[in-house]
């Protein structure tokens, strides 16, 4: 019965103007920035952790309103997507820098995409399925099934596949071996067993060791990539060139090295723009609990 209402729901929206679509759902996001107060403050803490503190108020009370806004955009697009043809996803995202991902395939290796949650991560998953390669992205299982199957429903719409992440390895190392691509999130809360420690915006934190672990035992290419917009209407698609995973002696000094190089293009990535990542997500709360505090 939930699955139906939302599949109502959609059908009456996608008969409605873009243009109406896109004001109505920024309506609710500043409805949402009003009555959400312990996320409002979420976003603030979150802030004043990376930037120490630094940031301006009006800084913060922009970013702050940006993210509801762009968490809201995220449904409106796999809402969209769903309903989209290739031809206008096309229209609607620019790919830049695919040569990254020719080389790689031209060297007949396999790549392992590193993603985050940062402008429209929904559009962006989908565009590099559609755009680029099919991609099996790794994602963490819901508590609402209902939303979760429409939502991966969604993100299939291009050619993706779905992986749940807490038996994902032996999946991943198979893809791998066939040549094939997957995605994974590395600016997610994880548990401290998952991860190694590396430097964020300054601040020791634990990252998924993932990527780098299986490019490195199995000759994978760890690449970046991203989205951004300037108008919420026209898209980039940003790939960035592959970092690099050594292979020495000493295979925790290479995860090591490789987790940072990531971590060191997300810093930089949040630096340039910060108001596009997602600061309603407590990241911080198993490594710096007093953040939330």
């Amino acid at each position: 019965m939930g699955y139906r209402l939302l599949l109502i729901f959609e059908k009456v929206l996608m008969l409605l103007p873009r243009s109406f679509r896109k004001a109505f759902f920024s309506s609710l996001s500043t409805l949402a920035y009003l009555l959400a107060k312990k996320h409002r403050n979420i976003v603030r803490q979150n802030l004043n952790f990376c930037f120490d503190g630094k940031m301006s108020e009006d800084e913060i009370v922009a970013i702050t309103k940006y993210s509801f806004k762009n968490l809201i955009f995220n449904f409106l697009h796999i809402l969209e997507l769903r309903n989209m043809s290739l031809d206008e996803l096309e229209n609607k995202v620019t790919v830049e820098n695919i040569e990254a991902v020719e080389k790689v395939h031209a060297e007949g290796r396999a790549v392992i995409y590193i993603t985050t949650h940062y402008s429209s991560w929904e559009l962006g998953g989908a565009s590099l399925g559609a755009l680029v390669e099919p991609v099996a992205a790794v994602y963490k299982k819901m508590k609402n099934r209902t939303y979760e199957e429409w939502l991966l429903e969604g993100r299939a719409r291009f050619g993706n596949t779905n992986l749940e992440k807490s038996a994902v390895v032996k999946p991943l190392i198979k893809l791998i071996k066939a040549g094939k691509a997957s995605g994974l999130l590395i600016d997610t809360n994880i548990n401290p067993k998952e991860g190694v420690m590396i430097n964020f915006m300054g601040k020791p934190l634990r990252q998924t060791y993932t990527p780098a672990y299986l490019a490195r035992k199995f000759n994978a290419a760890v690449i970046p990539v991203t989205i951004r917009t300037d108008d919420e209407d026209n898209y980039t698609l940003m790939i960035f060139d592959e970092i690099p995973v050594e292979k020495t002696d000493d295979e925790k000094a290479d995860i090591l090295n490789a987790t940072q190089l990531q971590a060191d293009w997300l810093s930089g990535l949040i630096r340039r723009e910060p108001k596009f990542w997602f600061w309603l997500h407590r990241r911080f709360k198993n490594d710096h609990p007093n953040v939330y505090k």
